[in-house]
């Protein structure tokens, strides 16, 4: 697409974050895509870990155009086309959601995202640490299968009598347990402070005795196995001991988890497309080389017990699958036409973003896409999507929660 008038859709060019967990070379979905889409040779040495499709200022992305114009400024300059009067009145003058596609070689961090209040907070006392004000909650959509950390477990109690490492390292008496068995909430809050918030050389003592323990024995079930699988990558880390009091899923291709503000997650492995609220602030505890601020993550967290919710989409139509969290900001869907088939995409009162996932085809008859294209689309845009000749066509689309309209 050559040209680009106000009011049209708008072909993306977007920004590759090289984080050191990422995926090497071109084995990682965010570096075949982002290469398509920038129009670049791969850099095969570096770990391509997100793809970023939004208005965020740490992602920027340019409207392929002669403009070159950023995104944020076209929606800020164009707001209530853009947006739509509802999505503009609720949210703003910025896309409210933000999409990525993530491809994970080891796990990320122990965090959460902090809720509105406390975003407002943490960018003005820490502005270089948490770059905006909002809040974040996210969803992850599956695209292999993907390992991740989330939510505490059920059993306080029972994460202490399977480790006793881990209640070498809290220091916790049963009979304080007990004390405390009718408010498992608090039970979890104080087993996971005292673990967080312990000294580091204990830590390590700790971790390594766990670790000698698991390798001498010859029965180890998934949370052992992880445990030493994290120890490898960080060694002697705090977030070794949280392999036992967070909830280990693995989602299959198609399902997906999400994640609201002040709860503790951590990927692991694994690819997915990421859709979250227009922020970057992370409260990091864990596994990771970044910056930590412990306490207030320990302090910020809900302690809500037991495994999350996993979703395998609502079927809007046979080309179409949405995925709706309980988010205003956002929700995804999965559209999808055969080999020289349309698809009539659902209309939206605010914002699309749109990733071709693979395939060739057009939208409207005069937008060409194909695998690595990233549309922008205004509120309330008719779009019909045509695969062409040479096979199928797959794309995400992220929106403005209908629920919202």
């Amino acid at each position: 697409m050559t040209t680009t008038k106000r009011g049209s859709l708008v072909q993306l060019k977007c920004a590759i974050q090289h984080y050191d967990w990422g995926i090497v070379g071109n084995q990682s979905a965010v570096a075949q895509l982002g290469s398509l889409n920038r129009e670049e040779p791969i850099a095969k040495e570096k770990p391509h870990a997100e793809m970023w499709m939004g208005t965020h200022s740490s992602g920027l992305n340019v409207i392929k155009n002669e403009r070159r114009e950023h995104l944020k400024s076209f929606v800020e300059s164009n707001a209530e086309e853009a947006l739509g009067k509802k999505c503009q009145q609720r949210f703003g003058n910025d896309v409210p959601f933000l999409l990525k596609v993530l491809s994970v070689a080891k796990a990320l961090s122990i965090q959460a995202h902090p809720d509105k209040q406390l975003a407002e907070r943490l960018h003005e006392e820490k502005p270089h640490m948490y770059k905006d004000a909002n809040h974040k909650p996210e969803m992850a959509l599956a695209v292999t299968e993907f390992e991740a950390l989330s939510g505490f477990v059920s059993e306080p109690k029972e994460s202490l009598q399977k480790c006793p490492e881990l209640r070498a390292l809290t220091g916790i008496r049963m009979e304080e347990m007990d004390a405390m068995r009718e408010d498992k909430k608090a039970q979890m809050k104080h087993v996971f402070t005292k673990v967080m918030l312990a000294e580091k050389e204990e830590v390590a003592t700790q971790v390594q005795t766990l670790v000698k323990r698991l390798k001498a024995e010859n029965k180890k079930d998934e949370r052992d196995e992880l445990a030493l699988r994290l120890n490898a990558q960080y060694p002697d880390d705090v977030g070794v001991m949280c392999a036992y009091l967070l909830n280990y899923i693995k989602l299959q291709p198609g399902e997906a988890v999400y994640m609201a503000a002040n709860e503790p997650h951590a990927y692991l492995d694994g690819e997915c497309v990421e859709v979250m609220a227009t922020s970057d602030n992370v409260v990091r505890a864990g596994l990771t080389p970044k910056a930590r601020d412990t306490e207030i993550l320990c302090d910020m967290l809900t302690y809500k017990l037991g495994k999350p919710e996993v979703l395998t989409g609502d079927v809007i139509d046979k080309n179409t699958t949405r995925y709706s969290p309980p988010f205003d900001e956002f929700e995804l869907e999965v559209v999808s036409c055969a080999k020289e088939d349309t698809a009539e995409m659902t209309v939206s009162q605010g914002p699309s973003i749109l990733l071709v996932k693979n395939g060739k085809g057009k939208i409207n008859d005069d937008v060409a896409i194909e695998k690595g294209s990233v549309v922008f689309a205004n509120a309330n845009e008719k779009m019909t999507l045509t695969s062409s000749d040479e096979g199928g066509i797959s794309i995400y689309r992220a929106q403005v929660n209908t629920r919202v309209f």
